[in-house]
């Protein structure tokens, strides 16, 4: 297992782990957009839409099965072959014949990382500058797909970050323990730490399970002790004593 480490978080007044998707940028469709698309190249006039793919994309991601851990899943290959296995089931479930849901699912592998398809939110940079000037570093935790340091770079993201830690590589998915501990020991097991995501099991609870804070972002109504609507919200949590 390997982990891009660059400038360590001990430098700073903390750490603050991020989430990715959903909190710092997003890919309008996600996987079921990815999966359509792939679908239109391989079998015009389908006949299928989004929301009958996305019907089908609620099981079978290592994500899914969070608990049980995926180190088996150490290269892009294999990762990418089970992901697969699950994005053509999905079609053939809709009817589409398995040739061609296979055709489609293979393409997925170059469709879902394109950095034309994903976008950062208007206050991720502006929010991740503030805060590394008031001294705190940056780490990623995200489940997510191999090469998303690649796509971290293309989006000029990934100098922001002194670590990623991606499940991809660990083969751990949070809010799995071993996720926070492997971004806390990347971090050097700094003093002060927060987890900040849009997901309230994934970041929020699973953070809190291993004695990390977090701030619950982008989701109105939460129950989260700490939340705020925006990223700029952050900053103000995070200066609490």
């Amino acid at each position: 297992m390997t982990l891009e480490t660059g400038r360590w978080a001990m430098a700073g007044i903390g750490v603050l782990l991020w989430d990715f998707d959903g909190t710092l940028g997003e890919r309008p469709g996600m996987w079921s957009g990815a999966l359509l698309q792939a679908l239109d190249g391989a079998a015009v006039g389908h006949g299928l839409e989004r929301s009958d793919i996305a019907g089908q994309l609620s099981a079978g991601f290592p994500w899914h099965e969070h608990e049980v851990g995926h180190p088996h899943l150490n290269s892009p290959d294999l990762w990418w072959a089970h992901l697969a296995a699950v994005l053509s089931a999905a079609l053939e479930r809709l009817g589409v014949p398995s040739n061609t849901a296979r055709l489609a699912a293979g393409a997925v592998r170059e469709i879902y990382p394109d950095p034309g398809c994903w976008r950062l939110f208007d206050d991720t940079l502006p929010v991740l500058t503030a805060l590394s000037e008031q001294g705190w570093d940056h780490i990623l935790v995200s489940n997510h797909v191999p090469e998303l340091d690649g796509l971290l770079a293309a989006l000029g993201l990934r100098a922001r970050f002194s670590a990623v830690v991606n499940s991809a590589v660990t083969g751990y998915e949070k809010p799995h323990p071993e996720a926070f501990r492997l971004a806390l020991a990347a971090a050097r097991w700094p003093r002060r730490v927060w987890m900040i995501g849009d997901s309230l099991t994934a970041d929020v609870q699973g953070a809190q399970a291993g004695g990390i804070p977090a701030i619950h972002v982008r989701t109105a109504g939460s129950v989260a002790e700490r939340q705020t609507g925006d990223l700029y919200g952050v900053a103000t949590i995070v200066a609490e004593p």
